[in-house]
């Protein structure tokens, strides 16, 4: 366990740490979570090789960080390789991920693909890129990992961004879907890995800001105010300004789900749920079940 190590003993990702006790405490949660994230979600087959997914923002370096935190303390054992996928936006600075990386003896590679020219030819003028250049990253880092014999691509979605995605498929999708911690690709030869599905995307900006991490912007293609992911994201900041934790117990919810209580007869048998002779005891739905009523 963490709490049991000698600190003078840390991984080259954490050089330079704060010493201060909250630190401390934010350091060992994001741990704690990540941990239980993994095996909560049966994330780990010994022996296997992990591409980390870097892009420079808050969240990827605080789960490289945590990971090899893990990792260094003998409770990941599998490789990692770290890596870069330079798209080509305008004005990204090529030599910080990979001179931060080296300095660090962090296995990585980078690789540059001009995929930002592709979605600029593609997309029509007033439309978001965020769909086609997701879709562009995902092919690349899945070829990169087939590369480099790696058996999972791990990203770094946090909790709020698995929660908003949710919203976003229930406002605009009309579905009830998010991103899962564990998934399995359409090619069933890799699985794309969120370890830090329980971790607030408040402790990764706290952690990344103290670690002085060099931080590359995400808006390096042009900031767009009307992307269905900004408007969700302020809705959610504005219940959780209203009442603190509202996060934390709507992300719960997608953690207890009860298809009995909802509306999709592929999930739940409603056409057979008919009382049972002589008035057996059956584990079904029943007036006065619902927790919250209209």
């Amino acid at each position: 366990m963490l709490d049991d190590t000698d600190e003078t003993e840390i991984h080259p990702l954490f050089a330079g740490a704060p010493q201060g006790t909250e630190f401390r405490k934010l350091r060992k949660r994001l741990v704690r979570e990540t941990r239980a994230a993994i095996e909560d979600y049966g994330m780990i087959r010994p022996g296997d090789r992990w591409l980390v997914c870097l892009s420079g923002g808050k969240d990827s370096y605080t789960l490289l960080a945590i990971l090899h935190e893990l990792q260094w303390r003998g409770l990941l054992p599998v490789d990692l390789l770290a890596c870069n996928l330079d798209q080509g936006q305008p004005g990204f600075p090529a030599t910080v991920l990979p001179e931060f990386l080296q300095a660090r003896g962090v296995a990585h590679r980078i690789e540059y693909q001009d995929t930002y020219s592709i979605v600029k030819e593609k997309v029509p003028q007033g439309r978001t890129y965020c769909a086609l250049c997701s879709r562009l990253r995902r092919g690349n880092l899945y070829r990169i990992a087939r590369e480099e014999s790696c058996s999972a691509v791990v990203l770094g979605h946090h909790r709020d961004d698995i929660l908003e995605t949710f919203f976003m498929n229930l406002f605009h999708g009309g579905r009830l879907a998010t991103m899962p911690p564990k998934l399995l690709n359409e090619d069933g030869d890799l699985t794309v890995l969120r370890p830090l599905a329980y971790v607030a995307e408040a402790d990764c900006e706290r952690f990344a800001r103290a670690m002085n991490y060099p931080i590359i912007p995400c808006d390096l293609c042009g900031s767009q105010e009307g992307l269905q992911r900004v408007q969700v994201k302020r809705l959610l900041d504005e219940w959780e300004a209203r009442t603190p934790g509202r996060r934390q117990v709507m992300f719960r919810s997608l953690m207890n789900v009860r298809p009995s209580h909802l509306l999709d007869p592929k999930l739940f048998d409603f056409a057979s749920l008919f009382p049972a002779p002589g008035g057996a005891v059956q584990d079904v739905p029943r007036l006065g079940d619902e927790t919250l009523e209209h």
